[in-house]
Order: C-alpha cells, then sequence, then structure tokens
C-alpha cells in the first residue's frame, strides 16, 4: 500500500480531533489567523478531508468531513490552549504542517512528532534571556536620546521588572496584576535618575523604563487578523493589548506617584 493511500485511511474523527488539538495549540503561541487557516487546511487535504474553521478568542470551532461528502461531517469545539507566546513553537508547527504535506506522514506519525513539539523546551537560559531585554531596553532609552547614566538606570530597572514578571507568570498569578506590578518596579527605579539628580536626561530614564512590556505582539497579530477579515478575533487581541497597555500605565503612573515625581 502506497504512503499516500496510508495517509487517506484515519476517519473524520481522528483528523478533526489531531486538527482541533494543533489548531489551539497554534492559537494560544501566538500565531495569526490567516497562519492558523492555511497550516489546517495543508493537513486536511494531506488526509484527504475538508475542514471548515472558526477561529473564536477563546475557543476554536471546525466541522470536518470527507472530500465529495460534505453532507456528513464532525464539527469539534476546542479551547484556546494557554500557553505563553512563543516564536520558536508557532515555527514548529508550521513545519510540521509541511512536513506532513510533503512526506504524507501516516496521522499517527504527525501526531506522535506533534506530541514532541508541544512538550519540548524552547526557552532559552533565563539570565541570558533578562540581560539581552535589559540590554535591548537600555539602547532604546539611547535611541530616544538618553545618556549613559540614564541607559544604566534602565537597564537596572528592565531587569528588576523583567525578573518579577517571570517569577509572578511562573505562579500562574493574572497578567494584568503582574503588568501593573512590573510596571511600578520600573517605574520607582527608573526615578532615580530623577530624585538623585543622575544624569541629564533622567526623563528619559523614566519613561522608556516600562518599554519592554509593550504588548507589540497582540497589537500586530490585531492588525493582520482584520486585514483578513477575521474582525472578532482582531477585536479581542487588540483589546487584550490595550488592556495591558492601560495596566502598565498604571503602575507607571503608581510610581511615580509614589516616588512624588510629578507627570506634568
Amino acid at each position: 500500500m502506497s504512503d499516500n493511500c496510508t495517509c487517506r485511511e484515519p476517519s473524520a474523527r481522528d483528523v478533526g480531533r489531531f486538527l482541533a488539538q494543533y489548531a489551539s495549540w497554534m492559537t494560544g503561541c501566538g500565531a495569526t489567523c490567516i497562519r492558523i487557516e492555511k497550516n489546517v487546511n495543508r493537513i486536511a487535504a494531506t488526509y484527504g478531508k475538508r475542514v471548515e474553521l472558526t477561529i473564536m478568542p477563546r475557543h476554536v470551532q471546525m466541522s470536518v468531513s470527507d472530500h465529495g461528502d460534505e453532507a456528513e461531517c464532525l464539527t469539534l469545539n476546542t479551547s484556546v490552549k494557554a500557553t505563553p507566546i512563543s516564536f520558536a513553537l508557532n515555527t514548529r508547527l508550521s513545519e510540521l504542517s509541511w512536513k506532513i504535506s510533503d512526506r504524507k506522514l501516516p496521522l499517527a506519525t504527525a501526531r506522535f512528532m506533534f506530541d514532541r513539539i508541544i512538550s519540548a523546551d524552547y526557552g532559552l537560559h533565563r539570565w541570558l534571556v533578562l540581560l539581552s531585554v535589559s540590554c535591548a531596553n537600555a539602547s532604546f532609552c539611547r535611541l530616544f536620546g538618553g545618556d549613559a547614566v540614564a541607559m544604566g538606570v534602565v537597564a537596572v530597572a528592565t531587569m528588576a521588572g523583567y525578573w518579577l514578571k517571570t517569577f509572578l507568570l511562573e505562579r500562574h498569578i493574572d497578567v494584568r496584576a503582574v503588568f501593573i506590578l512590573c510596571s511600578f518596579v520600573s517605574a520607582v527605579l527608573g526615578c532615580s535618575d530623577i530624585l538623585f539628580s543622575l544624569g541629564s536626561t533622567p526623563d528619559i530614564a523614566l519613561g522608556t523604563s516600562v518599554l519592554y512590556l509593550v504588548p507589540g505582539i497582540p497589537f500586530l497579530n490585531s492588525f493582520s487578523d482584520m486585514l483578513y477579515r477575521h474582525y472578532i478575533c482582531a477585536f479581542s487581541r487588540f483589546a487584550d493589548a490595550t488592556v495591558l497597555t492601560c495596566c502598565l500605565s498604571a503602575g507607571l503612573c503608581l510610581g511615580m506617584l509614589a516616588m512624588n515625581v510629578g507627570m506634568f
């Protein structure tokens, strides 16, 4: 029996369950709706199935049927996997869809590879990430005209805030509370440039000390979803990003208030 025939053996139920889990993880790790649609349809076509996919903010719904037999279809509804945004996981799952399509992998093999991908650790060494984020935010300070002292203050404020963010998220603290606390800590440390007259650009140090918290990926994904007419997901991601930005601003204002630094 050829590989192509082997790939067409799975039932709509088996393929649907696999695709529902696949789409759930793709959505959770930060993939755009258009990428999820293309990957899911690519896998479904490999196994001779037709998929109608609906991506919602917290759920993924799909109807799976055999080609030429759309009258009988299986409908599945699954929750979006709660997982941190990960470009590495996003890329590996997308590569899996191409491997399934190009190599005509049996469903059992595809499921085995999928389980290995989602169980792998894609995180870099936490201290390396902490140092990289601190240097990057200090570079933003310089980009906006900050002096060397301001860059040092921003690096320290970013390091403390990002470490706190990682610590709290690992303990499953609500992300909105995490953003408020982290921006508060970074703002308090950023105010030291103003309180102790350490440099000539203290306002830039304070303003850039919380830039590492700006939710850029949700904003970009919402714009991409809007372009491809996934308006519900686009609005949801934009709303989530806006809420996090408001939490960031609240923490910044609280930090300035606690250090008695005027906002105007």
